[in-house]
């Protein structure tokens, strides 16, 4: 019995030391709201929704042990943390993507509580919607790496036969494609890495790029991004580009 005791007290540490660490400072509650009812994000990027009333501010970061800390997992905890005071809506001040201090995304945000919130659209909800490209002639690939391992590891992102960028290490970069069809992504250090996609005119795409362990100088790790995180995620890096060349 007291292995077993043990053995649970113990999964329990490390299930809680697996989730990401929040921290909350608030200064006005209200009556918690429903657990079904819907907390709006708006990003780093957009407007605070005017005539907005801010409770208070969250952080979600990393506790030093977490794994379960991708940006819907974050986003999650701080809208369940949110309905607790009552607030509908995040307004995200900070964000950081996952980088070689931390495989987390972490983020800060103002808790706030706005009348007729139904109102307002953020990008997350808009980001299904290419409609600056409506009848385009060629299509975008927004292709972003962040800071992470092999840093120093750089190498040419191919569409088919050409190269279309050469990826670094903190890089973001939107190519305009103005031939459609199926076709491939790849890149090769030490080893090869591809990915198929359909390109069709008028759409924008998202990769993900990053490094793999290998046996060398790792290898390149390619991923197709959905454009909901695809967008968010591309847009704090252009955020940080900008800041850094202003």
């Amino acid at each position: 019995m007291k292995i077993n005791f043990f053995l649970i007290i113990g999964s329990i540490l490390f299930l809680t030391s697996c989730a990401a660490k929040l921290t909350s400072s608030m200064q006005k509650t209200y009556a918690p709201l429903d657990y079904k009812e819907e907390v709006r994000v708006f990003e780093v990027s957009e407007e605070t929704p005017p005539k907005a009333e801010k409770l208070g501010t969250i952080k979600v970061g990393d506790s030093g042990f977490s794994t379960d800390c991708d940006y819907a997992t974050v986003l999650e905890k701080a809208k369940t943390e949110a309905r607790k005071v009552g607030a509908n809506v995040l307004k995200i001040t900070e964000h950081k993507l996952p980088d070689l201090m931390s495989s987390c995304h972490r983020i800060k945000a103002d808790v706030l509580k706005v009348d007729g919130i139904e109102n307002y659209v953020s990008v997350a909800e808009t980001a299904d919607i290419d409609s600056a490209l409506i009848d385009a002639d060629y299509a975008i690939i927004n292709v972003y790496r962040p800071s992470g391992q092999g840093m120093l590891v750089n190498y040419d992102l191919h569409l088919g036969d050409s190269i279309i960028c050469r990826v670094k290490n903190n890089f973001c970069e939107s190519i305009k494609i103005y031939k459609d069809g199926l076709n491939s992504l790849w890149a090769k250090t030490e080893a090869k890495s591809e990915i198929p996609i359909n390109v069709e005119l008028g759409k924008i795409y998202y990769v993900r790029c990053g490094i793999k362990m290998g046996a060398f100088v790792g290898r390149p790790s390619l991923e197709m991004v959905d454009k909901k995180t695809g967008k968010i995620e591309f847009s704090s890096m252009q955020q940080k580009k900008n800041k850094k060349n202003k």
